[in-house]
């Protein structure tokens, strides 16, 4: 395995550079003033537009233009946002860590619950149980994620008033982030690390509606998919013979026919992971949770190209390195899968 782990580790700078060339090359069907517009951070500049366009290359052969973008880039200069009014660069950094963080508060209990639903729907083939999870998986799966954010907005935010509406703290608790020192750049783990047990318990109060969005719609994905590859274990072969040597059920179902259902999961679980650390765009947008899905739909409305690209390329990197995790994770649940 340590062989496969060098060799995709390797792999991944090459496919960046791959993709970067696709990603870039799509911006050549913009004007040159509309790239360049990605680069201006004043209106001094604005005002200097023919030259940012000719010290960037905007207006030469691509292999050129690449070259300098590629440059620029290496550097640590992605591009000013429009949609921030500060350096791309500096936006990921500050938004990112608010995707982590709701990604982390709701990517495990997704794949929990679905699971063990999952298993329990299998368990309790045609029962009764097992209909009603039948019934959530489907509408979990046919519910769009902005109606559902809307659902609860009205419900548990107009009409009850449990829980606050948007953004990520209250107006009272803004004066106290100053005073937080940063660790993880994730505001409600920082705030308990530093003791402001207000601000953080704040913190993911604001996180309870776009967490309980994604959870719901996600589970019931993860649910669909666990189900049926349950279904298939408890049929196979290995099942039957392990049942026949009189191991008890709890033992064969969970130790055996579970773990080899699990490899779908890993894949579908993979995807998700992708989805949410890049960003669940509608989700952040209804609840204004400043994550970087919520940037970059300003940025597309605003045509700021600079944020997009940047966007794209952090995308692809999320998407190659947790596909190698995913690989490698095979190998772990699953001992038949060998990486020679």
């Amino acid at each position: 395995m340590l062989n496969f782990i060098v060799r995709r580790v390797i792999q991944i700078p090459l496919v960046m550079l791959a993709l970067s060339v696709l990603i870039v090359g799509l911006t050549m069907l913009l004007t040159p003033q509309q790239r360049a517009a990605g680069y201006i951070r004043s209106e001094q500049q604005a005002a200097q537009m023919d030259r940012i366009i000719r010290d960037r290359g905007l207006d030469q052969p691509f292999p050129v233009q690449y070259g300098k973008w590629l440059k620029s880039t290496l550097s640590g200069d992605l591009g000013f946002s429009k949609a921030s009014s500060k350096p791309v660069l500096d936006t990921i950094g500050e938004r990112l860590p608010n995707t982590i963080e709701l990604s982390l508060v709701t990517a495990i209990p997704i794949i929990l619950i679905g699971v063990w639903l999952g298993t329990l729907s299998a368990l309790h083939k045609d029962r009764l149980l097992d209909q009603f999870l039948r019934v959530f998986a489907v509408m979990g799966n046919s519910l769009p994620s902005f109606v559902l954010g809307i659902v609860l907005l009205t419900v548990l935010y107009g009409y009850l008033g449990w829980l606050p509406g948007a953004g990520q703290l209250e107006v009272i608790n803004q004066f106290s982030v100053g005073d937080i020192k940063r660790y993880t750049g994730m505001l409600g783990i920082d705030a308990l690390l530093n003791g402001k047990f207000a601000v953080a318990l704040d913190v993911f109060r604001h996180m309870v509606m776009p967490a309980l969005t994604l959870i719901i719609i996600n589970s019931a994905t993860i649910l669909k998919v666990m189900r049926n590859s349950m279904l298939e274990s408890l049929t196979s072969d290995y099942v039957r013979t392990a049942r026949a040597k009189g191991l008890p059920d709890k033992a064969v179902n969970l130790k055996h026919a579970r773990r080899n259902a699990l490899l779908s999961v890993i894949t579908l679980g993979g995807f998700l992971i992708i989805g949410l650390l890049s960003g669940s765009v509608i989700t952040e947008t209804i609840f204004a949770y400043p994550g970087i899905g919520q940037w970059v739909v300003q940025s597309a409305l605003q045509l700021d190209v600079s944020a997009v690209l940047g966007f794209a390329l952090l995308s692809a990197l999320i998407v190659v390195v947790v596909s190698t995790l995913t690989d490698i994770l095979y190998g772990v649940v699953d001992p038949r899968v060998r990486f020679d």
